[in-house]
């Protein structure tokens, strides 16, 4: 692992960057001190719709059927959030 001053990094930031892009990780001090590091972007997640596909189709899954009820959306009540629970009985 690299490290180099803020006043370094300043002056070589598209150096770094190169290095980086290329899986360097590299962190940046303060006199002396750690204060960030530069790593490489992770690739942003998301739903992988096709692999979806390839599992409904080898479990033999013709359609997912979910259920949303009608008043998901409705407003709260105005005292939902200062309203106790009820207390909860334990059982051993």
């Amino acid at each position: 692992m690299t490290q180099v001053s803020i006043r370094e990094a300043k002056n070589k930031l598209t150096e770094l960057a190169r290095r980086v892009e290329a899986g360097e990780t590299i962190t940046v001090t303060r006199n002396g001190k750690p204060v960030m590091e530069l790593v490489p972007a992770k690739k942003k997640g998301g739903i992988n719709w096709e692999g979806f596909e390839k599992y409904k189709e080898e479990h033999g899954i013709k359609e997912i059927i979910g259920y949303v009820s009608p008043d998901f959306d409705d407003p709260l009540p105005e005292d939902f959030l200062i309203t106790p629970l009820p207390p909860v009985k334990y059982q051993p």
